[in-house]
């Protein structure tokens, strides 16, 4: 089994283990196995790092396999860490369970895969006594971003761009912003070269001088066990990942990956993975595609019981049982049903409020809800009050591509404008998304950038576009300061009034006989809630009996005024307890912040405008 090379005197060729796959270090060597199917000629192919020439090659007998495993034990191999690669058929063939890729670390760069290695890497990390933190979903403010594009742009003055390690270098400004949760687009191996076809079945091998694109998102089938080697400055993508989320963490920040699986993709594959990922790297949750991973599994398994895994539905009872709820949800749902909702209803469509006051208090007992306004798949929040139509032009598909369904409204003018009037509405409905996000019961996802007004010129695509339309531009961070305040301070108003992120779903009751419930609902007159498919404006109200604060106090009364009818509405607001009195606290069509006004009976609330009041 075993061809002549340098030290072959040394290392040692036994039988293998089938318990796992990819590579395992064990008292005896180090074990190797991988999954083929009959009929294919395999052999393993093992090199001292940055070497061309191979140390050992193992050519696997077919009646050496068990089921479709092929394994085998190398012992005395003297270093920790060794490059190698599989032949299949005599093509080189990279291990799906590699948990380090060697030849990738140039982003953008093609390359052949003969020059691609799997490393296998056994030192040990200090981890410093890190562990997942454990933030429950309802204090919880999610941050979604791509790790390339947050640090990419010429106006972010950090030194490792497009890395793990400048995320590192933005850490002061995710903690001033308040969030405490990171949620990464695919940031494990992919390939992102996408090689430009004639005829799109036709299939070519690779070609030097052959024009590629790029895959700037990475929603593609890849090396899902290892981080993405470009994405680290250094050559160690392992190490760099692990650095990033340790300091994180000490920040009391959790780390959520995404991984996109394919429908085809082996189901005890994807298991392994979430495991491993777990286990190795200390991330706090996952969000995966619920077409191809099997979430059943995954969610029941032990081992995951605190670690969050978001996708687009669950069968719970298949989870939990029939009737039977978790103490402690690890479960999120994750789709666009907040997103449809909320756009439709900032636009001023009709027939909304139930929608709307419906995703704005959903809070299940089995698990929780992820809320955004806005995502990587589609308009960003400035685009969606800059355009009504995508922009995808420069994606080279005809403006096919993308969804059309967007419910989005530009302010009267398509793209960029100086007018005035539409650049402060404009304004104005952000801040009235971003208070509609903040302030509802879920986990609100913000899409890095648009606390900043950032813009991708009317893409709602860009997953080729490795350049200034999908980077994030920190030049919004001084032109659009007003926005990154009024952001911060609705993250530091909704961590300080815990009626606004309840443990639990509001029942809309009184259930503490204190006279008013937990959650209530207003038209124009006080207690009259008025859903009627013309309206577009309602009062909503939370009782700050129901929640203790951090002191150990009850939290304030809170109310909230929507009004996304083009023409103002006047709200009678309930009476509050002796001594009590209704304070504005938020008005979002004012640029600035007013000293907190009283107001009694009544109040005005300008078109497309949110206010929000407390009472104490």
């Amino acid at each position: 089994m075993m061809t002549d090379s340098n030290e072959r005197a040394k290392l040692k060729v036994n039988k293998g283990s089938t318990a796992a796959l990819g590579v395992t270090m064990c008292n005896e060597g180090i074990n190797f196995a991988i999954a083929v199917e009959d009929g294919v000629k395999c052999s393993l192919v093992i090199f001292q790092t940055g070497s061309k020439e191979a140390i050992l090659t193992v050519d696997f007998k077919e009646e050496d396999k068990i089921g479709s495993i092929y394994s085998v034990l190398i012992t005395n191999l003297q270093d920790s860490r060794y490059e190698y690669t599989y032949m299949l058929d005599h093509k080189n063939y990279l291990d799906p369970y590699a948990r380090q890729v060697i030849g990738r670390e140039v982003w953008g760069q093609a390359v052949e895969d003969a020059k691609v290695r799997a490393a296998v890497d056994f030192e040990e990390y200090d981890w410093e006594g890190d562990k997942p933190l454990r933030i429950p979903f309802y204090e919880a403010v999610m941050y979604s971003l791509h790790v390339r594009g947050f640090t990419m742009h010429s106006s972010c003055k950090v030194r490792k761009k497009g890395t793990f390690e400048g995320i590192l270098e933005k850490l002061p400004y995710l903690k001033e912003l308040g969030i405490n949760q990171v949620e990464l687009m695919p940031a494990y191996e992919f390939d992102e070269i996408i090689p430009r076809q004639d005829n799109r079945m036709e299939y070519k091998k690779f070609d030097s001088d052959r024009h590629y694109a790029i895959n700037y998102w990475g929603y593609t089938r890849g090396n899902y066990f290892a981080p993405k080697a470009s994405y680290a400055y250094g050559n160690n993508c392992v190490v760099a990942f692990k650095d990033m989320v340790k300091a994180l963490h000490k920040n009391k920040i959790e780390v959520i990956m995404e991984f996109y699986f394919q429908e085809n993709e082996n189901q005890n594959m994807i298991i392994d993975c979430i495991r491993y990922w777990v286990e190795e790297y200390h991330i706090d949750g996952v969000h995966i595609n619920s077409n191809a991973a099997p979430l059943t599994a995954i969610a029941s398994l032990p081992r995951l019981s605190h670690t969050k895994i978001m996708a687009e539905h669950f069968e719970f009872d298949k989870i939990y049982g029939s009737g039977k709820f978790p103490k402690f949800k690890n479960l999120a749902i994750y789709h666009d049903g907040y997103l449809v909702d909320a756009r439709r209803f900032l636009k001023g469509d009709e027939e909304q409020l139930e929608h709307i006051a419906y995703r704005m208090r959903r809070n299940p007992k089995q698990c929780g809800v992820i809320n955004y306004i806005a995502s990587h798949n589609g308009f960003n929040l400035m685009d969606l009050v800059s355009y009504n139509a995508k922009h995808n032009e420069e994606n080279g598909e005809n403006n096919r591509d993308g969804s059309n369904y967007n419910y989005s409204w530009n302010c009267g003018v398509e793209g960029q404008t100086r007018r005035k009037g539409i650049v402060e509405l404009r304004k104005k409905q952000i801040k009235n998304a971003l208070l509609m996000l903040l302030l509802s019961q879920g986990v609100p996802s913000i899409l890095s950038g648009d606390e900043i007004a950032n813009s991708q010129k009317g893409n709602n695509n860009p997953y080729c576009q490795d350049n200034d339309i999908a980077w994030l531009n920190w030049n919004g961070e001084k032109q659009h300061k007003d926005i990154l305040n009024f952001t911060k301070m609705l993250i530091h108003f909704r961590k300080n009034h815990p009626i606004l992120h309840y443990e639990t779903e509001l029942k809309i009751m009184d259930y503490l006989s204190c006279g008013y419930p937990d959650l209530s609902y207003h038209g124009e007159k006080a207690w009259y809630p008025d859903f009627e498919n013309y309206n577009r404006q309602i009062g909503v109200m939370y009782c700050g009996q129901y929640a203790k604060t951090s002191k150990g106090k009850e939290d304030d009364y809170i109310y909230i005024a929507y009004n996304m009818h083009w023409i103002e509405h006047e709200f009678a607001l309930p009476n509050l307890p002796m001594k009590k009195k209704w304070k504005v606290i938020i008005d979002t069509s004012k640029n600035t912040e007013d000293e907190q006004k009283t107001v009694y009976r009544n109040i005005k609330v300008n078109e497309r405008s949110i206010v929000v009041l407390v009472g104490k």
